[in-house]
């Protein structure tokens, strides 16, 4: 028999991925399924349990076609910081205003809990410390509050509330057991001191879990990668068309994943910010010890490598902000069919173009030339933390051509680029600086997003050899589980390794910075009209 593999499986906002791994990290297989998305107005978006675990195996068995199951020493699961609640006997239970069972996941973006968010941030609780002084709706707690406060039967009703990455590892091995990095990065554990503080969740009004000793979010926390239960159980084992006992590792957010797959390469994961670049993007630096950053959530102990911390930011729209963005052009439809016709997303196609239009990658910030873009349709993460915050697009005039279409395209990233320009300037300025970006995430596989983000921000790009390193992350966790490396580093070591390098070009920077301070005076100015 060859030697053993890994399974990475990685559950996006829109897909489940699966992916095969040896131990140097070259990728065997890989296979993707969609999953379902209920979207119910701006502010709720939810999902099922159920629908998500079948796209899971229908990946997974894919992705082992001609793979003997025997070679699958461990496995690893990353996913989205969605809340997943689970009735009596483990149940689904609803979590929509439709009373659909089967709706039992409300999505990381969904922002029904402003207002509950808000309410806890005026509180001023010292936990909130650790999320850079204020709460997002996007975390766990105000979604609980939320609950509890409008839909009080199914609040009362469940026996469990879980991080998906923790439900999925439950599903998985039956394990109740929490990763570190779920409740730590969602639910204001302290992982540092290895607690939860029962008057924070008192004082916002979820005494109840306290009361009950955290047994409905998790009594036992472990380390990303510790071994869960007796490993894979007969039942999931079957769904998955795998033997029985494989070892499984306690799960990460995905974005973490993108970090575990990538912060490791090049000089050790201290000096590197790794940057998932997907539907939404996130940052996350590594210190030996806590680092405070307003605005950036964290610094969080044991959230992503086990024994450091991790600052975290990110931007609450980023691959999803130019599909939006783009859509208000008017040949966007004619593009779209370009694209389609081409077997291209919209965003590879137009990136084509714009290459195909200058002499250098760098030179494409002047197709841009006039037009800014303030891309934070659904607010702003980090480093303001500012979920009314909202997009700023000027500069538009009448054209209706597929040329100025790519000018906006390129606009949106350069003000993507600085959007994280933001967050690193946050960090350093706290003391948490970084060398290079190393960039995951499938908004991020292209030369020119990568050489636009390196030239807006003013720090090399890096690239991972691994063509999905958060599928790589998950399965860096099933390799650690499986005892094959010693701990996460040398796991990351043995398995994540580097490829191209995007280096800043200095004619371009100047045109950023002029562009930079445009940004900043167009988020200033609509901060303030906001209160008019």
């Amino acid at each position: 028999m060859e030697g053993p593999i890994f399974l990475g499986i990685d559950v996006g906002t829109g897909s489940a991925r699966a992916g095969l791994f040896d131990a140097d990290g070259h990728m065997l297989s890989s296979a993707k399924r969609d999953i379902a998305l209920w979207r119910d107005g701006a502010d709720i978006a939810e999902q099922s349990g159920d629908d998500i675990w079948s796209a899971i195996c229908a990946a997974v068995r894919e992705a082992m076609e001609g793979i003997a199951p025997a070679r699958v020493a461990g496995i690893g699961f990353d996913a989205t910081c969605s809340l997943v609640l689970l009735g009596p006997n483990g149940q689904p239970l609803t979590v929509s205003a439709s009373g659909d069972p089967a709706r039992n996941i409300i999505v990381w973006m969904d922002h029904r809990a402003v207002d509950q968010a808000e309410r806890i941030n005026a509180q001023g609780h010292p936990v909130l410390r650790y999320v850079g002084n204020v709460i997002s709706p996007e975390m766990e707690t105000p979604k609980l509050l939320w609950l509890r406060e409008n839909m009080a039967r199914t609040y009362a009703d469940a026996w469990q509330f879980f991080d998906l990455a923790d439900y999925l590892g439950w599903r998985a091995t039956g394990d109740l057991a929490r990763s570190s990095c779920t409740v730590t990065c969602k639910w204001t554990y302290l992982a540092h001191e290895d607690r939860w503080d029962p008057d924070y969740f008192r004082s916002i009004g979820l005494g109840d879990l306290a009361d009950d000793g955290f047994a409905r979010i998790g009594q036992r926390i472990v380390a990303p990668g510790t071994p869960l239960g007796s490993g894979l159980t007969a039942a999931a084992a079957a769904d998955l068309g795998l033997r029985p006992g494989i070892p499984v590792g306690a799960g990460l957010i995905d974005a973490h994943a993108g970090g575990i797959g990538t912060v490791g390469m090049a000089d050790g994961a201290q000096s590197n910010l790794a940057y998932v670049f997907g539907t939404s993007s996130c940052t996350m630096t590594t210190t030996k010890g806590p680092v405070f950053v307003s605005g950036v959530w964290g610094p969080y102990y044991q959230a992503m490598v086990p024994g450091m911390w991790l600052n975290e930011g990110g931007q609450s729209a980023a691959g999803a902000a130019i599909d939006q963005l783009l859509s208000f052009h008017p040949a966007a439809h004619r593009a779209e069919a370009e694209a389609k016709a081409a077997g291209q997303p919209l965003p590879v196609w137009l990136a084509v173009r714009a290459a195909e239009k200058v002499a250098r990658l760098s030179d494409a910030v002047s197709l841009a030339k006039g037009l800014h873009v303030v891309p934070e349709f659904l607010g702003n993460r980090a480093p303001f933390a500012d979920p009314h915050a909202r997009a700023v697009i000027a500069g538009l005039g009448m054209d209706r051509d597929i040329d100025t279409l790519v000018a906006l395209y390129v606009a949106g990233l350069c003000g993507v680029a600085y959007g994280l320009r933001q967050i690193i300037a946050a960090q350093d300025r706290a003391g948490a600086p970084v060398d290079r970006i190393v960039i995951s995430g499938g908004a991020g596989q292209l030369d020119l997003v990568r050489q636009l983000l390196a030239d807006g921000t003013g720090k090399p790009v890096l690239s991972s050899r691994a063509a999905e390193p958060v599928l790589l992350g998950s399965a860096i966790l099933g390799a650690v589980a499986s005892g094959r490396f010693g701990d996460m580093g040398g796991a990351m070591s043995a398995m994540s390794h580097p490829a191209a390098e995007y280096r800043p070009d200095a004619v371009a920077g100047g045109i950023h910075d002029t562009r930079f301070a445009a940004f900043c005076a167009f988020q200033t100015a609509l901060r303030q009209a906001r209160e008019v």
